[in-house]
């Protein structure tokens, strides 16, 4: 079989990157040749992102740049697959004639015979987007059924060769998931789940991703094992809602089990959670994140705003105390614990009193990273039809203002660690350059450490004492 050359393109979340791996893994056991340049790839697969405008923005940019190098290199047919290609479908196809496919979800487990039947200039019918909340199995045998058609669900193990891409560490041959690491980092997410059930009235992705769907533990554990057999140091625990974990298998304390089994695994050091829903955490899972060996004390909380009244019409829970009491029995437990969260501000009927509600709340939890996001409308959600609509040049305002307060912030917590004794996974070495995380930062948006004067080696762990910081990043010294 000849061997066709594909290069993917992830945007957007970590999840992301879990669906690319798998689709990775299966063009691999499907005879395709993986590049990591799009330029000397024949196949361009560029895994999109449809959560707010500006990452459909970017993956619109991403599908266009990749057809440019119709007209100039190795390639012959750029696929929009993820998110947005989910979401829009056939519209998204009609608006982009660049593309020479739009595919959904679906068509993941059949991924080679598509990329095949459309560089042999088949036609592709773009599927047409539908509420895939309707679609959840109601019956335990119908649920496994259809998990396969979920993105990181129904992947079996299988006897496969090694990858054969730069940087990678997978064993010269055995047991592994569907799926193929596309960076061979120390860092490695694995997905518990699939979809979300909350019905928060800003957020779509529900529409495409449907309801929720808990992996089994022992695809979780079997998925594990193969990622620490690649390397892998610390597990990244990633999905729309990682606090309802096992409610759909019958055991919302699942995720309390599952972390210590988790955390034993032969080369695991290191088990981060993500995406937890304040109104979800239980003092059992507070209690499990900050006393299991292994497991990471780093709450990554999605409070979203501090207002009831905001809050409520975001259907969403909670308010500036309630999180109050949540954080200090956090930090009760672990004082250094790791606290990020991201906040929306020009929610529809925001007012002034509600956005200096949400600053004393921010100014108080003291907390240690926090995205700021403006509102803007997503299509086929409920704030859409809200009355009290904040002025475009207001939410931008308002933004900068909060930014400006969380800036000041971020970096005053920074500033309280110096002296304080970190935990620092290495993720880059460049010379005497020699940088990662320490437990209280997650990949890619809590910042990093940099390490004076080590000799480490990417995928050590390394026991320092910070000296500087800067913003949310610091600067620690080895301890003899």
């Amino acid at each position: 079989m000849t061997q066709n050359s594909v290069a993917i393109v992830t945007l957007g979340c970590t999840r992301n990157e879990v669906d690319s791996e798998e689709l990775a893994g299966r063009l691999d056991a499907g005879g395709f040749r993986l590049v990591e340049d799009p330029a000397e790839a024949e196949t361009v697969l560029v895994n999109t992102c449809g959560f707010v405008e500006q990452a459909k923005k970017d993956s619109v940019d991403s599908l266009l740049a990749a057809a440019d190098l119709k007209d100039s290199g190795e390639t012959k047919a750029v696929v929009a697959v993820g998110c947005m290609a989910e979401r829009y479908g056939k519209d998204l196809a009609a608006e982009l004639p660049e593309a020479d496919a739009v595919l959904g979800f679906d068509d993941y487990s059949s991924i080679g015979d598509r990329l095949r039947s459309i560089l042999a200039g088949n036609p592709h019918v773009p599927h047409v987007p539908q509420d895939r909340r309707k679609l959840l199995p109601v019956t335990p045998v119908d649920r496994q059924a259809a998990a396969g058609a979920v993105p990181g669900h129904g992947a079996q193990l299988a006897e496969t060769a090694a990858p054969d891409l730069p940087g990678e560490v997978a064993p010269a041959s055995g047991p592994r998931a569907v799926r193929r690491r596309l960076d061979g980092g120390p860092m490695a997410p694995l997905k518990l789940a699939s979809g979300c059930d909350r019905a928060c009235t800003f957020c779509a992705i529900p529409m495409f991703r449907g309801s929720f769907l808990s992996r089994r533990p022992t695809d979780l554990l079997d998925e594990a094992r193969w990622l620490a057999d690649q390397g892998a140091k610390e597990l990244f625990l990633v999905s729309e809602n990682s606090t309802s974990y096992g409610k759909d298998l019958g055991d919302l304390r699942l995720l309390e089990t599952l972390l210590p089994e988790l955390a034993a695994i032969d080369g695991v050091q290191r088990v981060r959670v993500s995406y937890l829903q304040p109104a979800e955490m239980r003092p059992s899972l507070v209690e499990a994140m900050t006393s299991t060996p292994g497991v990471l004390p780093y709450f990554d909380l999605s409070f979203q705003h501090a207002s009831a009244t905001v809050l409520r019409r975001m259907r969403r829970f909670g308010s500036t105390e309630p999180f109050l009491e949540l954080i200090e029995s956090i930090r009760t437990r672990v004082p250094e614990a790791g606290i990020r969260t991201n906040v929306i501000v020009g929610f529809p009927g925001e007012t002034e009193e509600d956005v200096a509600e949400l600053e004393d709340f921010l100014t108080r939890a003291q907390l240690d990273v926090v995205g700021v996001f403006g509102y803007s409308d997503e299509d086929g959600t409920e704030a859409v039809k809200f009355d009290g609509k904040v002025d475009p040049d207001e939410i931008a305002d308002r933004v900068e203002r909060v930014t400006a307060l969380v800036d000041d912030l971020v970096a005053q917590r920074a500033e309280d660690r110096v002296g304080e004794t970190v935990e620092v996974l290495v993720e880059s070495v460049d010379g005497d350059a020699v940088e990662g995380r320490a437990v209280h930062q997650g990949p890619e948006v809590d910042g990093t450490t940099t390490l004076i004067g080590a000799e480490a080696s990417i995928g050590e762990t390394v026991r320092a004492v910070v000296v500087a910081s800067d913003g949310a990043d610091l600067t620690a010294e080895p301890l003899a």
